[in-house]
């Protein structure tokens, strides 16, 4: 399976994500510049987090007219898995690939630390290999990591069973707990803890390998059907 990371001026965990999937995983992972419009063949993109263009107007609000995120839109438009994390999944509500916003905590502070989020669904190619309930303890490091949507969204993801992580300890304010989230074709993540943080023992733990593990199998069973 090969891997894309995406690179925007102000990234600053796309090597983090390179080295989880190309060195941990040992998967082919290649850096594709926010300019490029070809995501060079990759199974999955991945959008890192950090600050892209600084989030010097809305996080994500520049980088969704990226060349590159024309690309993306297409790839996943034709069922191609994307995953975005911290900042990603702030430029995939600003891009309009996933429903709703990432604003100010609740607390109006950076919060950094290490949280508990419950996996509250296993039915997408990010969670099929973990347990519904499981615990996963994944580090978060925003300011703007408060996800809010209207009550109708809401209550669509949650019927739709697209609400694909909850904080069992919410550290943002985030509205019904909701760490991360899914498309209506389940192709596209976005969630705000970093399991790319999470994916090696000297880091301090590996849950972050059930979610990238999951997309690995997925990918590679979507390719062998």
């Amino acid at each position: 399976m090969k891997i894309g990371v995406v690179v925007f001026p102000g990234s600053n965990c796309d090597h983090d994500a390179w080295h989880a999937f190309a060195e941990t995983l040992r998967q082919d992972t290649v850096l594709l510049w926010h300019d490029s419009a070809a995501l060079q063949g990759a199974d999955l993109v991945v959008l890192p987090g950090g600050f892209s263009y600084g989030d010097y107007l809305r996080c994500g609000a520049i980088a969704k007219f990226s060349p590159v995120m024309g690309a993306v839109k297409k790839f996943a438009q034709e069922g191609g898995l994307v995953l975005g994390v911290c900042n990603g999944f702030q430029i995939l509500t600003e891009a309009g690939l996933l429903p709703g916003a990432l604003v100010r905590n609740a607390g109006l502070k950076f919060v950094c630390k290490t949280v508990p989020l419950e996996v509250a669904t296993t039915d997408s190619p990010f969670t099929h290999r973990a347990v519904k309930g499981q615990t996963l303890a994944l580090p978060v490091a925003h300011g703007e990591g408060c996800y809010i949507a209207s009550e109708q969204v809401l209550d669509e993801l949650e019927a739709g069973d697209r609400v694909a992580f909850r904080y069992r300890e919410n550290p943002n304010g985030s509205m019904r707990n909701i760490a991360g989230i899914l498309n209506r074709e389940r192709n596209v993540m976005g969630l705000m803890p970093h399991p790319e943080r999470a994916a090696d023992p000297l880091m301090g733990g590996t849950d972050g390998l059930t979610i990238f593990e999951s997309v690995l199998h997925a990918g590679v069973a979507a390719s062998r059907a």
